[in-house]
């Protein structure tokens, strides 16, 4: 593309979790030797990505909602005497494949999680009104291998994508259907991006996997965070999402042996009951998650735990509803996400007994997040006091504020000038709310 060719414009809409935000940030790399440049808005756009999740209830109906506006959008263009393309991407485009552009002929291009790196052409052959237009059964091995080298973080933290696809088939969850079977990435292409990450000024990253410490290449996740903790520059360590099956000894070890390794993890449960457990098919028990999490804060006292609670699931009694809460309060949890069931077309559970009206649901819900707040906001509060190492993101929302992480990966508010942006400084905790902190920058960093 020559200095003075307009720039073409990309919209991408990301649903869902930090893997798509990581699958968004690298299409918008590989679209970039195209001429694409982001944009905010969907109007005047020549390519709008929807990168989609069909782990929510409704997913796919909010989806073909979006598309019906956006296709108004496009015949307008046309109408100007100018062209739109847009792609499906992410897992629902895995689930549905071909039944979205027959559903909405105004899309173009249908892409599964593992063909991004293949939009340069498939948008050239939807440009030239010709060839494949579905491309959703590739390998995660082709889809890493074309990603371009380069990566152009936008702050100091970055996400790093190390493993995709499940294996366990939750009877909850559509991920092993979209994302297809385990997959890890070599070592050393991990550890080059990191590095890389690392020269443009990145000082933590955060490795994802849908079963992250399911990472196989060699010496396992635990090898892996020791192989990255060796990174000049790379100063703070982070993994999501977990599987309690796969926590294994080397790992925890880790947690007590490797400084960067942030003593924060998320390790979701999902309830309290056996009998709820066995029906979900997470293959742990409350009791053996309980034992769990007694090593690992053997291994790092001052951990903090974060976890995942689904409340309704089918067959789900008020007695294992209660084991639920009991799990939570012996756990003690710094933070929390929890969900009523939903249920999602082909999974073993939409189709169990025992389906749960939806105002228990609702109710039991709002007990479950009164007791995860409560335990939030105490975890929070006891940070007050304390002098914690913050890396500075970015400036706050008042003149003279920054915001930046604490080790637990709550979010630090303190005034403080911008060169500290990009640094991890000592600051007395003087004060906490239910999901942020705020200080004063010790005086020996001041």
């Amino acid at each position: 593309m020559s200095a003075t060719a307009p720039e073409k414009r990309l919209y991408i809409k990301t649903y869902g979790c930090q893997m798509n935000v990581y699958d968004s940030e690298r299409m918008a790399d590989v679209l970039a030797p195209l001429g694409y440049g982001v944009t905010d808005s969907p109007e005047g756009a020549d390519l709008v990505v929807l990168n989609t999740c069909h782990i929510r209830e409704k997913a796919t109906e909010k989806v073909y909602s979006e598309l019906g506006q956006i296709k108004r959008m496009k015949a307008a263009r046309a109408e100007a005497g100018g062209a739109m393309t847009i792609a499906v991407a992410g897992c629902v485009a895995q689930a549905e494949g071909e039944e979205i552009m027959r559903r909405q002929p105004a899309v173009d291009l249908v892409v599964g999680p593992q063909a991004y790196h293949q939009l340069p052409e498939l948008i050239a052959r939807a440009h030239r009104a010709r060839g494949e237009r579905l491309a959703a059964d590739f390998a995660p091995e082709d889809k890493f291998d074309a990603l371009p080298a380069e990566r152009r973080p936008e702050g100091v933290t970055a996400f790093l994508t190390v493993q995709e696809g499940c294996d366990k088939f939750c009877t909850f969850c559509v991920v092993p259907y979209t994302r297809g079977e385990e997959w890890s990435r070599p070592v050393e292409a991990i550890v080059a991006e990191a590095e890389a990450l690392a020269a443009k000024g990145v000082r933590e990253v955060t490795l994802l996997g849908q079963n992250v410490n399911a990472y196989a290449g060699e010496g396992g996740l635990a090898g892996l965070v020791r192989r990255l903790a060796k990174i000049r520059g790379l100063d703070r360590i982070r993994y999501t999402t977990s599987h309690p099956r796969d926590m294994d000894e080397a790992l925890i070890a880790a947690h007590g042996e490797v400084e960067a390794l942030m003593p924060y993890l998320h390790l979701p449960v999902q309830a309290g009951s056996d009998k709820v457990l066995k029906a979900m098919n997470r293959a742990h028990t409350a009791e053996s998650y309980l034992r769990l999490v007694e090593k690992i804060r053997a291994a790092r006292p001052d951990i903090a735990l974060s976890g995942d609670f689904i409340v309704g699931f089918p067959g789900e009694r008020d007695a294992d509803f209660e084991a639920t809460l009991a799990l939570v309060r012996e756990v003690g949890y710094a933070s929390a996400f929890s969900f009523k069931y939903s249920r999602r077309p082909g999974t073993p559970a939409a189709a169990m007994p025992g389906q749960v009206a939806d105002e228990v649901k609702a109710e039991r819900l709002a007990r479950l997040q009164a007791l995860l707040d409560e335990q939030q906001r105490a975890f929070n509060a006891a940070q007050a006091g304390r002098t914690l190492p913050v890396l500075f993101e970015k400036p706050g929302r008042h003149p003279g504020q920054l915001v930046g992480r604490s080790p637990y990966l709550q979010s630090v508010h303190v005034e403080a000038p911008e060169r500290l942006i990009g640094q991890i400084v000592p600051v007395a905790i003087e004060a906490s709310a239910k999901n942020s902190l705020s200080g004063q920058v010790a005086m020996a960093a001041a």
